[in-house]
């Protein structure tokens, strides 16, 4: 049962019909988006996204003024080639690194240039790069991500934007849209941030530091487990606000849990399951099961900070 003089919006995060709730929610937003795309002149907002595995940006996109671009990277880049790449100060004259795979510099120089041709495309407004790379070879994402434009870092991967959040610049930078997201959610329950205790599980560049500025800058106490916390159970239990995305399948046990605390699970895995043709289903780092008794809101997986996460994004997109 919801607790009584909770409002009826809130209420339903605790429900099964949350995907429901989440859906209208993602209704409104895209209504709301579209009404702020009629002033922008009659013009379409544009976002590039720059991914290396097959899906594109999603459909409703297109629904609410944002027109995507897809540019993929092939799964062979090197790391080697990409660093001479953005390294190098000309581009026209940049000359293929000595190695066996020479035959594939001439794609990879496409891509990348790709990268700092949408930079100075006065008409593109976002560009993405699609984590984690699909690379066959490793890469550091940050070459990658640092060859973005600040100013249309829409993902705030960039060193540049990283920076400003944690500094608590928030209205100077691009705040990741997973994290941002997450603190969507917080507001819909009606929880204030402020003075809480809040416990963030990860400390990912996507995920959990910008969690943790996002929170620390809402006001809240901060604490920041992750593999090598060894009273896990014990920092749980303190989290008035608790968001997990540590990417281990129900690693937070119901036990756990505060009484009454907000649980936002950013985890995404894959258990196996016999009922399902699959083979499989999907489940977040938390055990929703037995959290949900204890959890005064919590966001199940699927369809919790997934739906958020591409709201925030389109949100982002039509605002810049």
């Amino acid at each position: 049962m919801c607790r009584s003089g909770v409002p009826r919006c809130v209420q339903v995060i605790k429900q099964p019909c949350l995907f429901l709730f989440l859906s209208v929610m993602l209704s409104l937003v895209s209504r709301s988006l579209r009404l702020g795309v009629s002033c922008c002149h009659g013009s379409r907002r544009s976002v590039a996204t720059v991914i290396s595995a097959s899906e594109a940006f999603p459909a409703s996109s297109l629904q609410i003024g944002i027109d995507a671009k897809h540019v993929r990277l092939p799964s062979s880049a090197t790391q080697e080639e990409v660093r001479n790449k953005l390294t190098s100060s000309s581009l026209t004259n940049l000359q293929p690194p000595p190695s066996p795979d020479n035959f594939l510099f001439p794609v990879v120089l496409q891509v990348l240039q790709s990268i700092l041709s949408v930079n100075e495309n006065l008409s593109v407004h976002g560009l993405i790069v699609q984590l984690p790379l699909d690379s066959v070879n490793r890469i550091d994402t940050e070459l990658v991500t640092n060859a973005v434009s600040p100013d249309k870092d829409v993902d705030g991967l960039s060193c540049i934007n990283a920076g400003k959040l944690s500094r608590g610049d928030l209205n100077d930078c691009f705040i990741p849209c997973t994290p941002n997201g997450c603190m969507e959610l917080i507001r819909q329950t009606g929880v204030s941030v402020a003075g809480k205790h809040a416990v963030v599980i990860g400390r990912s560049k996507i995920v959990g530091a910008p969690m943790h500025d996002l929170l620390l800058w809402s006001h809240a106490t901060v604490t920041t487990c992750h593999s090598k916390t060894p009273d896990l159970p014990e920092q749980v239990a303190r989290a008035d606000i608790l968001v997990v995305g540590a990417g281990r399948a129900e690693m937070v046990r119901g036990e756990w849990v505060k009484e009454g605390a907000v649980v936002i699970d950013c985890g995404i895995n894959h258990i196996p399951d016999e009922t399902k043709a699959s083979g499989k289903r999907v489940v977040g780092d938390v055990h929703y099961a037995s959290a949900n008794q204890r959890a005064g809101f919590i966001t199940p997986v699927p369809g919790g900070v997934g739906p958020m996460t591409v709201a925030m994004l389109m949100e982002v997109n039509i605002k810049i």
